[in-house]
């Protein structure tokens, strides 16, 4: 077994190597704006919006921007995909819609409906691919490649709406899993397709050392959940006890810093953690480099990206697109500035508001880190906080006092004529909420300039409450979000805010 795999490693090296597009980013970009737009040319919305003329202009990128507005989910919706919905063909993307990923928040709202075509399981299969590839780049022995991959996927069980299926776009790649994968694959079809979370999660556990897995992939907080329960089912004090050969975590969804020592606590030995950026949409960009945790964008996999400054002047105070900005594509962003990202994907989304916020860290190798969501920050008088910032600022306060938040969120409100950020943090230790809201708020001024000058006019300090981590799952699990792509909101608007501090009291009462 060992010889086959230090021979499958020296063929993926040289596939490595074929794989690299001799193209640069921009020419890899218009071939596939060139692809989508020839392939969805006789589609409805390609008739409307003159892909075929587009195609003969000399400036292919340039009209297609003019041509096409940009769209967020409701308006891509209410116009275009509610036909593909009533099973009409050829509507965005060429022929029918096989599956719908649903994805939505936890507050109680309906959920979105994003179409995935077979193309773009082609493509996520493909995004996969490359990733595995890219692992010889890292320190692994040579037989991991032959070892199991766990995938914790939301559940494989789909919805059959009568014309098409729909559920987590985890359970859509699950149930569409290659022949040649299925060996390799854990927990397996049968195991994937139990609805329940906690019942998935036990059958995983009993059956877990059967198997010989090497990767884990998914959601940073529902793998850890997962881990913990199988050591304390076996009654062991690690997972590397039960999967001695596990070396990499794949993560994705969530920025993963808040659950490291999470993961080095439960390790016996360190695992290589490589990001994705894979979204209901389309997998968009992934870590292919052991020596940085930025991204690097797919431009050549079915998805054609645009860039639009994140600022005042291109974004109100609720994050909606002011006007109709030009855009920019991938040869002229710049460093260290946030942009919001626009895809037109092999799914039919065209010029579509991900919703996404990213920042270029090495132009060179197309480098990205997400920031935050353009509708997920705090600026009740122009403070302008990230997810980001808010991400660092908890990274360092567990470094300055010495304690452990794997989860938290915040919500903006007013007081009187001054602002104020409510914070409910997760943290299963002793902690002071006056001494953690002290060093949060120094923290969030040393970060973001734009805070610490309204911190001096308009805004009190940041009020904090601690709250046992379990809590934050128990309030998903009520929402019937537990496992797959969900996750909780690192910031909430008041509504849901004030709905979650009654779930909170209504418990303790």
């Amino acid at each position: 077994m060992y010889l086959f795999g230090a021979f499958l490693k020296r063929a993926l090296k040289l596939a490595n190597r074929l794989e690299s597009s001799k193209l640069t980013a921009i020419e890899n970009q218009q071939l596939t704006l060139i692809k989508l737009l020839s392939k969805a040319g006789d589609t409805a919305f390609g008739h409307h919006y003159g892909f075929h003329e587009i195609l003969l202009s000399p400036h292919v990128m340039d009209t297609f921007r003019e041509k096409v507005p940009i769209h967020d989910y409701d308006k891509m919706h209410d116009e275009w995909w509610y036909r593909a919905l009533q099973n009409e063909k050829n509507v965005a993307w060429k022929g029918k819609t096989q599956f719908f990923a649903l994805s939505s928040g936890t507050t109680g709202a309906a959920s979105k409906e994003i179409p995935v075509t077979k193309e773009m399981i082609k493509s996520i299969r493909r995004a996969g691919l490359r990733m595995f590839l890219n692992l010889t780049k890292y320190e692994v022995p040579a037989d991991i490649y032959t070892k199991d991959m766990l995938m914790l996927s939301g559940s494989a069980d789909l919805q059959d709406k009568g014309g098409y299926f729909a559920g987590d776009l985890s359970g859509i790649n699950v149930s569409n899993t290659p022949f040649w994968l299925r060996r390799s694959y854990k927990p397996g079809l049968e195991i994937a397709m139990i609805n329940d979370w906690n019942a998935r999660i036990h059958e995983i556990a009993k059956n877990a050392r059967k198997w010989d897995v090497g990767y884990i992939m998914g959601i940073p907080s529902w793998n850890k959940l997962m881990l913990e329960h199988i050591i304390d089912y076996h009654r062991v004090s690690n997972i590397h006890e039960v999967w001695p050969n596990l070396r990499v975590f794949v993560h994705g969804g969530a920025s993963f810093d808040p659950y490291r020592k999470d993961f080095d606590a439960i390790s016996g030995q360190q695992l290589i953690y490589m990001d994705t950026y894979l979204a209901s949409e389309g997998f968009i960009a992934f870590q292919n480099r052991p020596d940085t945790t930025s991204m690097a964008l797919l431009l050549n996999n079915g998805i054609f990206l645009e860039f639009i400054p994140f600022d005042d002047d291109h974004f109100d105070h609720d994050g909606n697109v002011i006007g109709h900005p030009r855009t920019l594509t991938i040869e002229a962003v710049t460093l260290n500035k946030d942009y919001a990202v626009l895809i037109s994907t092999c799914s039919g989304a065209w010029r579509y508001l991900i919703g996404d916020v990213v920042r270029f860290t090495d132009l060179a190798k197309n480098e990205i880190l997400i920031t935050g969501r353009t509708k997920h920050f705090l600026s009740i008088c122009g403070e302008h906080l990230s997810v980001g910032n808010m991400t660092d600022a908890i990274r360092n306060v567990q470094q300055l006092l010495n304690i452990h938040i794997p989860e938290f969120t915040a919500c903006g409100k007013r007081a009187g004529k001054y602002a104020v950020h409510h914070w409910h943090i997760g943290c299963d230790q002793p902690a002071d909420a006056a001494m953690v809201a002290r060093v949060l708020d120094e923290q969030l001024q040393l970060l973001n300039d734009d805070y610490r000058t309204e911190r001096s006019a308009v805004m009190e300090a940041p009020v904090v409450t601690v709250t046992p981590t379990h809590e934050f799952y128990r309030y998903l699990e009520s929402k019937g979000k537990m496992g797959g792509q969900n996750k909780f909101p690192r910031v909430m608007k008041e509504g849901a805010y004030a709905e979650w501090e009654k779930f909170l009291t209504s418990y303790k009462l």
